[in-house]
């Protein structure tokens, strides 16, 4: 049913809004979107690349720039989001697809620094799609149609690899978020609309931190686009995105690994202690 469900809300003629949506997965998307007959909400920071993007998507939409709309807008405000809604709707009359894409990747440090930089990043990246679902999915509840909420999580958020704290905990937090959006979805009455959440792998955006072109091991935004599609035409609710130097199984030992300190009493994190490195390799050459 789910996957019924998601062919009708990516069909010809219906409408997506996407956050973060000016470079990266988001554009990708949005373009491959359009292509397929969609109406796009673009949804950025004010700037020339959003302007940029929406020429882009507007180029391979088939009503061109009728079927476009962008608006600027910062997630963590959620006086922002209701107005994207406001806009969307009054523009297109209908949501069918919301991908709660923004996000941020700054370290904001250590646990006992920079409150008000950790405030920030867990705004953008957890309550900006927070805001995103109370801005939209009412009203794409109220339609009776079918439709999609993606939600752009991060492998980081159910490893937690030591490097950047704040950013593991705003998308752990998403992670369970969206998986108790989808029980709250599935067990609302009458509800034609489902929650889905998008793992990247690996991802060259143009500002991967250090790269001046994307590295052998990276995937492309348009590469984790397609997959996601794939995935949202058979009902996924993971879409767990491999790249070209991690496959899935792979991924699937190490969150494995990683549940099992909790199953094993092992210290957190134990991936990266010493005492368990030899321990790791072999469990994930088994």
């Amino acid at each position: 049913m789910n996957a019924e469900k998601s062919l009708s809300a990516i069909a010809s003629g219906r409408v997506a809004v996407i956050t973060g949506s000016a470079s990266g997965i988001g554009l990708a998307t949005a373009r491959r979107l359009a292509a397929l007959g969609m109406k796009v909400v673009l949804a950025d920071r004010e700037g020339a690349a959003l302007n940029h993007a929406a020429d882009a998507v507007g180029a391979v939409a088939p009503g061109g720039e009728d079927d476009v709309a962008a608006f600027a807008c910062d997630v963590a405000d959620p006086d922002d989001l209701a107005n994207l809604a406001d806009g969307a709707f009054d523009k297109f009359g209908e949501v069918s697809l919301l991908m709660n894409n923004a996000g941020v990747g700054d370290n904001p440090g250590k646990p006992w620094e920079n409150r008000d930089g950790w405030k920030r990043l867990v705004e953008i990246n957890f309550w900006g799609a927070v805001h995103g679902v109370e801005a939209f999915a009412p009203r794409m509840l109220a339609a009776g149609k079918p439709g999609l909420i993606v939600n752009t999580g991060s492998k980081q958020g159910i490893t937690t690899p030591p490097g950047n704290l704040a950013y593991n905990v705003s998308k752990a937090a998403l992670k369970a978020y969206t998986e108790g959006l989808a029980h709250e979805l599935r067990n609302t009455p009458g509800s034609q609309v489902t929650a889905h959440l998008l793992i990247p792998g690996f991802t060259y955006t143009g500002l991967t931190a250090g790269a001046a072109e994307k590295p052998a091991g990276a995937w492309t935004g348009d590469q984790v686009a397609a997959f996601m599609l794939d995935s949202l035409a058979r009902g996924d609710f993971y879409i767990l995105c491999p790249d070209n130097e991690t496959p899935r199984e792979t991924d699937q030992r190490r969150m494995a690994w990683a549940i099992g300190d909790i199953i094993e009493n092992r210290p957190a994190l134990s991936r990266w202690h010493p005492d368990y490195k030899e321990a790791f390799e072999a469990f994930l050459k088994r």
